[in-house]
């Protein structure tokens, strides 16, 4: 799964994946594995990402999709 929402953020400040890899302090190959849902991260990590794109950590990484009350309400009506 791709973060598209980070993807986008770093498209759009025209950041490479070693200009963010070096803010954050990982190698660029972590990075891109991040943002292409290759690898996991903590989020302590998380928050050092979101600094970068000056953002939450939420906002970047939270699905909205799994987080919506209309999903557990609809279940409860059925």
């Amino acid at each position: 799964m791709i973060i598209t929402k980070l993807k986008n953020m770093r498209e759009e400040e025209n950041l490479t994946y070693q200009q963010v890899a070096d803010e954050v302090g990982i190698s660029k190959e972590y990075y891109w594995m991040i943002e292409n849902g290759k690898r996991r991260l903590t989020y302590e990590l998380a928050v050092k990402i979101s600094r970068v794109f000056k953002s939450s950590p939420d906002y970047i990484f939270l699905d909205s999709e799994l987080t919506r009350s209309e999903h557990s309400d609809e279940k409860q009506l059925a």
